[in-house]
């Protein structure tokens, strides 16, 4: 991953979990260099419809509906509360 190899402050991605990946890369070798990404102290925004993945690897999280925040918090309280999940998220 070329972006380890350079001084990077701050790291945005679009949509890593691309559904037009096979799973199995998906689920291995784009987890593993995010996780390693995240070992190496480096800030990374995430924009990403496979939301339940994303907030696995996350600190915190950030909802937009319609353009605005309405949520804005720890991944952590996204996974455990069903009624902002099933409002926002459909999941």
């Amino acid at each position: 991953m070329r972006v380890l190899a350079r001084d990077v402050k701050l790291l945005l991605l679009d949509e890593p979990y691309d559904e037009g990946l096979a799973p199995i890369i998906v689920q291995e070798e784009i987890e593993k260099a995010l996780i390693h990404v995240q070992e190496q102290g480096m800030t990374t925004i995430i924009v990403e419809q496979n939301a339940i993945a994303a907030l696995n690897l996350a600190d915190r999280a950030v909802i937009l509906d319609t353009g605005k925040v309405v949520f804005d918090g720890k991944a952590s309280e996204v996974l455990d509360n069903v009624k902002l999940r099933h409002e926002y998220l459909a999941i």
